[in-house]
């Protein structure tokens, strides 16, 4: 058990130190400055709002880290299919590419509305879009981890006489593990992104309705104590994702070094 809670002091706590001083000095600077709770509330003010229906906020929050996870198991099946096609065609690469760099720089504002009134009101246009922002960084590490192999051990399985099929599980895979990882802590944040602004145009439930109902009536605290669940949403992931990265790639240069 050690060595887990090693880690686990190690990933948790110096970020919970900055964190409790970022707030100090929030605090101190807002109540020095005498600023209206109406531009920034202290963060006593959100505090005290969330404690008043932590039930709600958390409620919120889990039906757009839900959404946000079907997003993001959506955008990367989608993106390792891909991956594994053009990793192993130039010609699939040239062709596919450019239409996943049309995804990326769309713009998720001028998509997410579209989308509602193609699928309607509920969860499917929340996870599209969730999907569409996880998209990309996931084809590209993906892309990258299968072909970023060692030569020697591709020349070695060739000798043998293995096949394409035997080449990628047995070698392809583990050299995308790590690029993997690091894709799913840049794209679940991007998921959470997703889900919350195609919720400012549904208009039912998650955080993303709280922001904007309380941004529309000048309700700081609650709009702060909205985005703080989701800050502390992303954050709790990229901790697992973390843990995670350890425990399986014990093997890679990556993660031995930091030990």
């Amino acid at each position: 058990m050690k060595g887990p809670l090693r880690a686990f002091a190690a990933h948790v706590l110096p970020p919970a130190a900055a964190l409790v001083l970022a707030l100090l000095m929030w605090e101190a600077w807002v109540q020095w400055r005498d600023v209206s709770i109406l531009v920034v509330p202290p963060p006593s003010a959100v505090a005290e709002r969330f404690f008043e229906r932590p039930g709600f906020f958390w409620r919120e929050g889990g039906w757009t880290l839900y959404e946000a996870t079907l997003g993001l198991l959506l955008g990367s099946a989608v993106a390792i299919g891909l991956a594994v096609v053009m990793a192993h065609s130039t010609l699939a690469e040239r062709t596919l590419f450019p239409l996943a760099i049309i995804v990326k720089v769309t713009p998720l504002v001028a998509v997410a509305p579209v989308l509602v009134i193609l699928l309607g009101f509920g969860t499917t246009p929340k996870v599209v879009v969730a999907a569409l922002l996880s998209f990309f960084p996931m084809l590209l590490n993906a892309m990258t981890g299968f072909r970023d192999v060692n030569p020697g051990a591709l020349q070695f399985l060739r000798s043998l006489r293995a096949s394409p099929w035997q080449v990628f599980w047995k070698l392809r895979v583990p050299s995308a593990q790590p690029y993997l990882l690091v894709a799913l802590k840049i794209t679940y944040p991007l998921a959470l992104i997703g889900a919350v602004v195609a919720e400012w145009f549904t208009g039912d439930r998650g955080l993303g309705l709280v922001i904007f109902s309380a941004n529309y009536n000048l309700d700081t605290p609650t709009l702060f104590a909205a985005i703080g669940v989701l800050a502390m949403t992303g954050v709790s992931i990229n901790v697992l994702l973390s843990l995670v990265e350890r425990r399986l790639l014990f093997w890679h240069e990556s993660v031995r070094s930091t030990r």
